[in-house]
C-alpha cells in the first residue's frame, strides 16, 4: 500500500487535493489507521484517480464528476463524454493547451489500465556521479509544470559545460525534491562530468551519492507523456512489496529533435529491505 504522500507523488496530484477528495467522498483511502489517522491507498485506486482528474480538468464540476463516477459509466461512454468536452475546450484560450495535453495523457493511462507490461522493470544499483547542475522550482510535479522549468535548465547547463570545454561523462540527469512551499518541486538538471572537474562558471558542482537499489524502467516518448510509464513502475514497486525512497531520477538516454523519439530511464530509489533473521537462529540462542 502507498502512504498518502507516495500515492500523491505517483498520481501527480497534491496531498492537499487527496485529503479534499477524501473529505467530500470522491476518493476515500483504502485504509485509515485508527490510532494515527494516517491514510493508505492501493495501486488499484489510480484508476479512479485518473478518471476523477481527467473529468475535473475537462471542466466538469465535482458534483458532475461524482455523478459520473458513481453511475459507473462504461469506459466507452466515458471516453465519448471526454472527447465531446475536449472539442469544446479546443476552442478556448491558448492557455488551455497545456491542460489539454495532460488530459490526453490521463486518457491514455485510463485506456492502458491493466495492459501496460511491467516485465521491463529492472532493479539495480546506481553509481555515484558528479554533476554540473542548475536548479529551478516548478509549481507541481505534473509534466505541465516540470517541462517549462527543466527544458531551459538543461539547455543552459549544456551551453555552460560546452563553453568551459568540458566533455560530459554521460547522459543528462534530472533529479527532484520537495520544493520550498507545499506542492512545489525543486528541479535539478545536471550533466555528469569527470571527477577531476572542480569548477564550471555559472553552474553548481554536485556529488550525488550512489543508490544501493533502484527500480528502473525505460520510457519511450516525450516526457509530457510519462504518466503511464511512471504509474507502471509504481505498480511494480507496490506489487513486489517494495517502498519508494524518493522521487525517481530521469536519465536521458536519447534526446533527438523529435521529442516523440526520446528515450528516458526512470530510476526510483527503493527503501532498504528489512533483514530477516535466519530460520533456527532464535532457537540456537535460546
Amino acid at each position: 500500500m502507498f502512504t498518502i504522500g507516495d500515492f500523491a507523488k505517483h498520481g501527480r496530484v497534491s496531498v492537499r487535493m487527496l485529503r479534499h477528495y477524501d473529505a467530500i467522498g470522491l476518493l476515500h483511502p483504502a485504509r485509515t489507521d485508527p490510532a494515527s489517522g494516517y491514510r493508505f491507498y492501493e495501486a488499484a485506486q489510480f484508476a479512479r484517480l485518473n478518471r476523477l482528474v481527467a473529468l475535473k480538468d475537462l471542466g466538469f464540476t465535482l458534483e458532475q464528476v461524482r455523478s459520473i463516477l458513481d453511475d459507473e459509466v462504461s469506459a466507452e461512454e466515458l471516453r465519448g463524454m471526454l472527447r465531446l468536452r475536449r472539442a469544446d475546450l479546443e476552442t478556448a484560450r491558448a492557455a488551455a493547451a497545456a491542460r489539454l495535453h495532460q488530459v490526453e495523457v490521463r486518457l491514455r493511462t485510463l485506456e492502458s489500465e491493466g495492459t501496460m507490461s511491467t516485465d521491463d522493470v529492472v532493479v539495480k544499483s546506481l553509481p555515484p556521479v558528479r554533476l554540473a547542475e542548475l536548479t529551478g522550482t516548478a509549481g507541481s510535479y505534473g509534466p505541465q509544470d516540470i517541462g517549462p522549468v527543466i527544458s531551459p535548465l538543461f539547455e543552459e547547463v549544456c551551453r555552460r559545460v560546452a563553453a568551459a570545454g568540458v566533455v560530459p561523462a554521460g547522459p543528462g540527469t534530472a533529479r527532484y525534491e520537495d520544493g520550498p512551499r507545499a506542492g512545489q518541486i525543486t528541479v535539478h538538471a545536471g550533466l555528469p562530468v569527470p571527477a577531476d572537474v572542480q569548477e564550471i562558471e555559472g553552474v553548481r558542482m554536485v556529488d550525488v551519492p550512489g543508490v544501493e537499489r533502484a527500480a528502473t524502467i525505460v520510457h519511450r516518448g516525450a516526457m509530457d507523456d510519462v504518466l503511464p510509464t511512471a504509474q507502471a513502475l509504481a505498480r511494480w514497486i507496490d506489487e513486489h512489496g517494495h517502498r519508494s525512497a524518493g522521487y525517481a531520477r530521469e536519465l536521458s538516454l536519447a534526446c533527438p529533435a523529435d521529442r516523440t523519439q526520446w528515450v528516458t530511464e526512470l530510476q526510483e530509489p527503493l527503501q532498504p529491505q528489512e533483514r530477516q533473521e535466519p530460520q533456527g537462529a532464535q532457537g540456537a540462542t535460546a
